[in-house]
């Protein structure tokens, strides 16, 4: 085989378990859901964590090494949340995955607080020059999403253990992502509305 067509067969193997990857993300909470009502739990709990090991190792391999302690923290507590559950065979422990991925999208827009806001990087794909006026805006709005985060979070976490898998399925499998669509489609179209999408330079972005 040459080289080109090798690379071509792996480029297309890489894609597709990107592809699968992103797809069990997304539909993972009524695939646990589905797995608790119908199998023993232990066999779920048991395929839950050998999915987070190999989804942990493939995601580590793409990353350099100077990268690599602070991407795998989330991967890892996943990993040992999994087992913990596995080990007291206690599928509420399973069940608290969508809180820990919360925690962790939470943990990422705080920290950009820090430096660009996560909401104005996001921005700045669209329109790379910000006004200042916007810029403000969009820290404000990922301050927004951390508490969005906050009560996703939390709301998860309370159904993971007080409620039936149904609930939890419906908030987790549905609900959730409903809301944070919702909040980001409503955000740009507000965005939109105040600042435009055109990527001049307004007056005030040259203000001292």
């Amino acid at each position: 085989m040459a080289p080109a067509e090798a690379n071509r067969g792996a480029a297309l193997i890489q894609n597709m378990l990107a592809a699968v990857g992103v797809a069990l993300g997304i539909t993972y909470p009524l695939l646990l859901w589905y797995g608790l009502t119908h199998w023993p739990t232990e066999r779920v709990e048991a395929l839950v964590l050998a999915t987070l090991v190999v989804g942990a190792w493939l995601r580590l391999r793409k990353v350099g090494k100077e990268l690599r302690r602070s991407v795998a923290a989330a991967p890892l507590a996943a990993i040992a949340l999994a087992a913990a559950g596995l080990a007291l065979d206690d599928p509420r422990l399973v069940l608290a995955l969508p809180a820990l991925v919360n925690l962790a999208f939470l943990l990422t827009f705080a920290t950009s607080l820090r430096t660009v806001p996560m909401v104005e990087r996001y921005a700045r794909l669209v329109k790379p020059v910000l006004p200042p006026s916007e810029v403000r805006y969009c820290r404000t709005v990922t301050l927004v999403w951390c508490g969005f985060f906050v009560l996703n979070a939390a709301t998860a976490a309370s159904l993971a253990i007080w409620s039936s898998y149904d609930l939890w399925a419906i908030f987790t499998g549905i609900v959730s992502y409903a809301a944070m669509g919702l909040l980001f489609a409503v955000e740009y179209a507000v965005r939109t509305f105040r600042f435009g999408r055109a990527n001049t330079v307004p007056s005030d972005a040259i203000a001292p």
